[in-house]
């Protein structure tokens, strides 16, 4: 069963991942925060932070079969 989540979840962290990293950069680049630093910290952040998310979200979906 772990191991079954676990590959939900890291399936579903590409997709997550890639959103919430692309989130962070349009939200750096709306608050004016044009330079390189800030770009690639919001994306590593918005990365880092699918890492939970996508977790639950495979533990709810995995439950609810």
């Amino acid at each position: 069963m772990r191991f079954a989540m676990f590959r939900l979840a890291f399936t579903l962290h590409f997709v997550i991942g890639a959103t919430l990293a692309g989130v962070g950069v349009i939200a750096a680049l709306v608050t004016g925060q044009d330079t390189l630093q800030p770009i690639l910290i919001a994306a590593a952040l918005g990365y880092l932070i699918s890492f939970p998310i996508s977790w639950v979200i495979s533990k709810k979906l995995y439950e609810s079969r």
